[in-house]
């Protein structure tokens, strides 16, 4: 399967998942809300019925208080008067739940101007009349009620009542029908909301189907290479061995070849040295012949002519190229012996052994003890872990670390210098740390680049030292890093095996 195809597929069922998860939160959202407008219209259509109910409660009431009346004028009996008290005290909390479930209507809330105060005035007639009965005026209180006010009273009232109930019918029907929508609305989404996840859910079992298909092929592929990979991955593993030590060979061949010619320049320019003093006493010589002038004596045969003018500045600068040949013949010699040293340390074949590196490190130490107190270092080992590795190789590398730690100080500062390590995942990390002139963050790879240096180059050296360090770190199946800043120190960090077997002995890094 190709990269492309691939990247398509993968593509596919992100959108796949994306459109599972927008339609599943399409139909939550939209279920919520539409079973929210539902709930509320069945709340308004419950307040319908109790608003209603609340009508014929008062009705009810304004009934039975009528009733009670009218039984007691007719026979004075105190039952029909206590009747009568509780239908009235009965009626005032029915009122007054009426007229809280209307307070949202104005209609309603028009009507009950009107129907309160009939009420209030039909209920003081009733008390009127019973008054009137208790203190035996009988014939007054039933005057009153052949009057027929109190029936056209009881009829408007029924009227206003009747107002009220067709508008809470009103408001009956258009609040049932909006419930039926909202849940019509709530079905119909559910149901479209299930078709799609089904389809979803077939498209992505078809989907997972074919990826397996495609996976089990995949797999069938990958055994089927992975026959010979290991036959090839250890003949690529003797070509590149073989093409390293060929590259030993040839770096210890061309190193040899170069120290011959150098020899010989060095002999060569010794000799030009030791004609030097001839040739410009010569010149001195020839000088004074030519302007008669008796020759200056010389104190012995290795003492430097005296010339004046532009043999004198010959003189000079025959030197100072001297001298510049000289250094440089210094330097490639420095340079030939490192790189025959590095070809050496990489035919050298390691030797796992257990070692106490505190114990390794505190003998590093001793060795640079007099340069640490020349430069007024205090060099602080923390407790160390225990590894099995090669001794030649962790002496080389610590040597040359703390060494640099020594060697680039800040003048006027105590140096402080700390070796500590830790184990993590079956590694042993081990750390360098100084407070000393630290390296700009731009060259924290540089250092590690053959014959490479950064900073001011101030302190002897070739620039092979890190190099040579980290070519042992990964010889050693390790790792290696610094983190350092201008004026602020450095910190190398190693990272070895705790137990470096012989399964992967000379390895080549």
């Amino acid at each position: 399967m190709t990269s492309d195809a691939t990247r398509r597929r993968a593509v596919g069922h992100i959108l796949l998942l994306v459109a599972g998860l927008v339609v599943l939160t399409v139909i939550s959202a939209g279920s919520v809300i539409l079973v929210n407008e539902a709930r509320d219209d069945a709340r308004w259509v419950v307040h319908t019925l109790e608003v209603e109910s609340q009508i014929s409660l008062v009705q009810l009431q304004l009934r039975r208080a009528e009733s009670a009346q009218r039984g007691y004028l007719s026979t004075l009996l105190p039952a029909f008067q206590a009747d009568f008290e509780e239908a009235a005290t009965q009626l005032t909390p029915a009122l007054t739940r009426l007229n809280q479930s209307t307070i949202d209507n104005s209609v309603q809330r028009n009507i009950l101007v009107e129907l309160l105060p009939l009420i209030k005035q039909r209920i003081e007639e009733f008390r009127e009349t019973i008054a009137l009965a208790q203190t035996e005026h009988v014939n007054d209180a039933a005057r009153i009620v052949r009057e027929g006010t109190g029936r056209d009273a009881m009829s408007h009232i029924d009227d206003l009542a009747g107002q009220m109930r067709s508008e809470e019918d009103r408001l009956f029907v258009l609040r049932t029908r909006s419930a039926d929508r909202s849940q019509t609305l709530a079905a119909s989404l559910t149901a479209t909301g299930s078709g799609l996840v089904v389809v979803l859910a077939g498209i992505s079992i078809f989907l997972v189907r074919r990826s397996a298909r495609a996976r089990d092929h995949a797999e069938t592929q990958l055994r089927d290479n992975n026959l010979n990979l290991e036959a090839t991955v250890d003949e690529r593993t003797a070509d590149l061995r073989e093409a390293n030590s060929e590259i030993q060979r040839f770096a210890y061949i061309v190193s040899h070849d170069l120290r011959s010619p150098l020899v010989n320049i060095m002999g060569f320019t010794s000799e030009l040295e030791e004609l030097r003093t001839d040739i410009f006493k010569r010149i001195g010589a020839l000088r004074a012949t030519a302007a008669s002038v008796p020759p200056a004596p010389v104190a012995d045969g290795t003492a430097e002519p005296v010339l004046e003018g532009e043999d004198k500045q010959l003189l000079q600068d025959f030197s100072e190229a001297l001298e510049f040949i000289k250094s440089s013949i210094a330097k490639m010699d420095r340079l030939i012996t490192a790189i025959l040293n590095l070809t050496r340390e990489g035919r050298r074949e390691f030797e796992p052994v257990r070692i106490d590196t505190r114990e390794l490190i505190e003998a590093i130490v001793t060795t640079v003890a007099h340069q640490a107190a020349e430069a007024h270092a205090e060099i602080r080992i923390a407790p160390l872990p225990e590894i099995t590795s090669d001794r030649l190789a962790l002496e080389q590398i610590f040597s040359n670390l703390i060494d640099n730690a020594l060697k680039y100080l800040r003048p006027g500062v105590p140096g402080e210098v700390s070796v500590r390590g830790r184990t993590k995942l079956g590694f042993a990390i081990f750390e360098i740390a100084d407070n000393g002139r630290g390296i700009d963050p731009k060259d924290h790879q540089r250092i590690f680049d053959l014959f490479r240096r950064a900073g001011t180059q101030d302190k002897p050296g070739q620039g092979i030292g890190l190099a040579h360090v980290r070519a042992l770190v990964r010889r050693l199946g390790g790792t290696m890093s610094v983190s350092s800043e201008l004026d602020h120190g450095s910190t190398f960090t190693i990272t070895l095996p705790i137990h470096w077997t012989a399964a992967n002995r000379n390895r080549d890094a």
